[in-house]
This record gives structure tokens, C-alpha cells and sequence, in this order.
């Protein structure tokens, strides 16, 4: 198992972390996602090859965006 943590911006509400929790759960690969709303955090757990760009075009499909690193 693998991590990576991410800043998502422009997060909210309690349905923007639902959102970008949705989204990327949808990624093959994904075992886990943790949103915490207060610093934009996402962390995501996964058991195979997961890239970065998988994990920024799921939270593009929230509606979202990743800050760069």
C-alpha cells in the first residue's frame, strides 16, 4: 500500500468533501480517501499504480482543483 496526500482548493461545505470523496473512489487503485475540509487535505491510499494525474482529473471532475505542489 501506498500514499499520497494532495491540497484540493476551493472546498467549502460538507458536500464538497462528499464530492471529491466520490470522485475519486472511483479511481482503480483507490483503497481509501481521507478529506479534511478545514485544510483542503486529501490523502489518498492505494495498492497499485495509482499517477497523479488520475487522482487531479478525479478532483477536476468534482468540480474542484489540485494546488500545486
Amino acid at each position: 500500500m501506498s500514499t499520497s496526500s494532495y491540497t484540493v482548493v476551493g472546498m467549502t461545505c460538507g458536500h464538497c468533501v462528499s464530492s471529491v470523496t466520490e470522485e475519486v473512489s472511483q479511481v482503480p487503485g483507490v483503497t481509501d480517501i481521507d478529506v479534511d475540509l478545514a485544510t483542503g487535505e486529501l490523502t489518498v491510499t492505494y495498492d497499485r499504480g495509482v499517477n497523479d494525474g488520475a487522482i487531479r482529473g478525479a478532483v477536476e471532475e468534482a468540480g474542484y482543483e489540485l494546488a500545486d505542489r
